[in-house]
C-alpha cells in the first residue's frame, strides 16, 4: 500500500528547509493515547491544553507531549511528569529539566520571556536544573495525525531504546509526516527525516561532540524555513559542522525568493539565495490527503562575502 513517505522518498523530495520552527521547545510527559491534536485529545485536561495553545501563540514557544517508548496502555494520569524546556538560538542554547505533578502550573510561565530565551521563568516555576545527561532524541510516533508516524516512528524509537540509547522519547508532532521517521534532537534543535537507527546514533554522537550531522537534516528549528536551508548549505560548502559556529543574521525578501546572510563566529559571512519551488509531480502531503505540490526550499547560490578586520569585528 502506497504511503506519503513512499511517494516522498521515491520522488527524492529534499529535506532541507522543512523543519518545524520554534526557538523554544516546551515538552510535557503525557503517557497513554494521543489524538490528532494531542494537547486537547489525550489524558491531559483538554481545557489546560487549549489554554496552553493560547498562551504559546505568537511567542516562539512550541509545546508538544512526550512519552517513553513502548506499549501505551490506557493507564490514566501519572503521579509525576517529566518536563523539558529548550532554547535553540545559537549563542544562547540551553536545555532545562524538571518534574511536576501539577501540569497546570505551565500556565504560570512567562511564555514571551521563554520564547526569547530567558530560562528564569521555567526555573522559578518548576525549580528546574540544567539537563546534564545524554542528548535527547524525540521521535514522532503520533499515528492519529498520520499513520506513517506510527508505522515508521514507533519501531525506530523502540529499536533505539532496546539497543541502549539513552534519552529517547516519543513525541506528538514535528510536522512533515511524509519524511517519517522524523525526530528532533536537543539541545541544538536540529530536526531530521527518513531516520534510521544507525544514523540516529551518529547524530547523537555528533551532539555529544558539539557537531551537526548534515546528512538527513531538515534544518534548525531556530530559523524560518529559507534560513534553515541556507544555514545547512553554508555548512556543506564551508565544511563547518561545529554546532555553535554559524548563525543566521539576516533574511531579506519574501516568498518565493530570499537572500539569507549567515555569519561565522570567526567573522566570515555568506550570502545565500534561496528560492521557494513546488514539489513536482504532485504527491500527498500526508496519508489520506489529496495530491498536492508541497513547497520546497531550493538553494540557488552560496557566496562568501569578502571581509576585512578594522579594529575588531569584520566588515563586508
Amino acid at each position: 500500500m502506497s504511503t506519503c513517505t513512499t511517494a516522498s522518498r521515491d520522488l527524492d523530495e529534499p529535506l532541507a528547509g522543512t523543519a518545524a520552527t520554534a526557538r523554544t521547545w516546551l515538552l510535557l510527559e503525557q503517557p497513554g493515547p494521543w489524538g490528532p491534536k494531542a494537547l486537547t485529545s489525550s489524558h491531559l485536561d483538554p481545557e489546560l491544553g487549549r489554554a496552553l495553545e493560547v498562551a504559546a501563540e505568537g511567542t516562539g514557544v512550541r509545546i508538544a507531549l512526550i512519552r517513553r517508548p513502548g506499549r501505551h496502555a490506557d493507564c490514566g494520569t501519572p503521579a509525576a511528569r517529566q518536563i523539558y524546556a529548550a532554547h535553540t538560538l545559537p549563542g544562547n542554547v540551553w536545555l532545562r529539566t524538571a518534574t511536576t505533578s501539577e501540569p497546570e502550573r505551565l500556565l504560570d510561565l512567562d511564555f514571551t520571556a521563554l520564547g526569547r530565551g530567558d530560562s528564569g521563568t521555567f526555573d522559578s516555576v518548576f525549580r528546574a536544573e540544567p539537563h546534564t545527561g545524554d542528548p535527547l532524541a524525540f521521535v514522532c510516533t503520533n499515528g492519529k495525525r498520520d499513520r506513517c508516524c506510527a508505522l515508521l516512528g514507533r519501531p525506530l524509537a523502540t529499536e533505539l531504546t532496546s539497543s541502549g540509547v539513552e534519552g529517547v522519547w516519543e513525541v506528538t508532532h514535528l510536522g512533515g509526516h511524509r519524511f517519517s521517521p522524523t525526530l528532533l534532537v536537543l539541545p541544538f534543535g536540529y530536526a531530521y527525516g527518513r531516520a534510521q537507527a544507525p544514523h540516529v546514533k551518529e547524530i547523537l554522537q555528533g551532539v555529544r561532540d558539539g557537531r551537526v550531522v548534515v546528512e538527513g537534516c531538515r534544518g534548525s528549528s531556530a530559523w524560518e524555513r529559507p534560513a534553515q536551508a541556507a544555514e545547512l548549505a553554508v555548512r556543506t560548502a564551508a565544511h563547518e559542522y561545529a554546532a555553535d559556529a554559524l548563525t543566521v543574521v539576516r533574511t531579506d525578501g519574501t516568498a518565493p525568493r530570499w537572500e539569507v546572510t549567515v555569519a561565522h563566529t570567526d567573522g566570515r559571512l555568506w550570502r545565500v539565495l534561496v528560492a521557494q519551488g513546488a514539489s513536482l509531480p504532485p504527491r500527498p502531503d500526508s496519508c489520506g490527503s489529496p495530491l498536492g505540490s508541497p513547497a520546497r526550499m531550493d538553494v540557488v547560490s552560496v557566496r562568501e562575502l569578502l571581509t576585512t578586520v578594522v579594529g575588531g569585528p569584520a566588515h563586508c
